[in-house]
């Protein structure tokens, strides 16, 4: 077993969607959010790494409960900081371009029955025939094959029958080739794949190469598993999947991705509410002592609630509480008594608690100590 477990520090998190998070039927296993929750709250980053589009993704993205955070897709072609104050939900960091002319016509040199697809950007695509519903996220527009090699693009999709045999020839024509199956290949940018991407992630969010975890399945997903400190394969992957990584855990029907997420995490007594597991977990992973800090919207419930802790004299974010979202300040006084976290209390009258006033970083921002600081 790696020793990036739930005694280390922060970690990266690199997740695969389909067939990690998400079954076959766009399922995703019960237990699923909340651990991924638990995992935030722990200080952790998790870093969506998928196949799927930009389209694709933020469906799923928002299912997941990760509406903040950065995210990995069309196999590293393009990276995204999730972010609700966005107009779209998201900022694009970095879009990997390349000209797609030489390998659409390798492509229909070697297979001239083949399908183009082009990506565009959070949209869906532009191809060279129809596509059958479900094979594209997003939109699809036709259009001229002269027109799909006149710009540049993130990623190209091709399917046409054994066209998998035809691997090495698109190659040589200097892409990155991505086997999805016999008769479909993902195509972007020389040296551009999901581990290429992620470590730019992990470089800008100053995480050490020691601390990097990848969960996945498929053949798309050896790059990032021989990147990461600790890589793990779900029990239904290919042979090849699960030789590449260092352990493999259950099936997508067994909620594989499950275990391994629960051992980045403190455990934590089964009873206790999402919201007081959170803190807990927050609690107990921060290197100093803690205070919650929490932000208003327009309304009376909460926009924000985050964890910060007391490192070298001043005072960092630790970790966001999820849960903390939506409700009330007193829910977070009752949460924080579950969890077995007294905090200061005034003196005289009804005793509440002593939240103090939080300038910056919001229009209204308040902070309860959870110690007397």
């Amino acid at each position: 077993m790696s020793a990036v477990t739930a005694t280390s520090a922060r970690v990266l998190v690199a997740l695969d969607i389909d067939g990690t998070l998400i079954d076959g039927d766009r399922r995703i296993p019960s237990g699923t959010v909340e651990m991924l929750d638990l995992v935030r709250a722990a200080g952790h980053e998790i870093v969506l790494a998928t196949g799927r589009s930009l389209a694709g993704l933020l469906p799923i993205a928002t299912r997941l409960g990760l509406a903040h955070g950065w995210a990995v897709c069309s196999n590293g072609a393009l990276t995204i900081h999730l972010d609700p104050s966005a107009p779209s939900g998201y900022d694009i960091v970095e879009a990997r371009m390349f000209d797609p002319a030489p390998v659409i016509r390798r492509a229909v040199d070697v297979a001239p029955a083949v399908r183009v697809a082009i990506e565009e950007i959070g949209w869906g695509w532009r191809t060279s025939s129809p596509f059958e519903p479900g094979e594209l996220n997003g939109h699809q527009k036709n259009v001229l094959l002269a027109d799909l090699m006149a710009e540049p693009a993130t990623r190209i999709a091709l399917t046409a029958p054994d066209l998998r045999r035809y691997t090495d020839a698109l190659r040589a024509t200097g892409v990155t080739v991505a086997t999805q199956r016999a008769d479909w290949l993902d195509i972007t940018a020389p040296g551009v794949n999901k581990a290429f991407a992620l470590d730019a992630v992990r470089t800008h969010l100053d995480i050490r190469a020691d601390r990097t975890v990848a969960v996945g399945d498929g053949v798309n997903d050896l790059d990032m598993l021989t990147w990461a400190e600790r890589s793990v394969a779900m029990g239904h992957a290919p042979a090849i999947v699960r030789s590449a990584a260092d352990e493999t855990t259950g099936t997508i029907d067994q909620a594989g991705a499950l275990p391994v997420l629960a051992s980045l995490v403190p455990a934590m007594d089964g009873l206790l509410s999402p919201l007081a597991a959170q803190i807990a977990t927050a609690e107990r992973t921060a290197p100093g002592p803690v205070v919650l800090r929490v932000w208003h919207g327009v309304g009376p419930d909460l926009a924000r609630c985050e964890a910060w802790t007391l490192q070298d004299s001043r005072w960092v974010r630790h970790a966001p509480i999820p849960s903390g979202v939506g409700i009330t300040m007193r829910a977070i006084e009752t949460a924080a008594l579950e969890a077995g976290l007294p905090y200061p209390r005034g003196d005289e009258g009804r005793r509440r608690a002593q939240w103090r006033s939080v300038t910056g970083h919001g229009p209204a921002g308040f902070e309860l100590p959870l110690s007397d600081l």
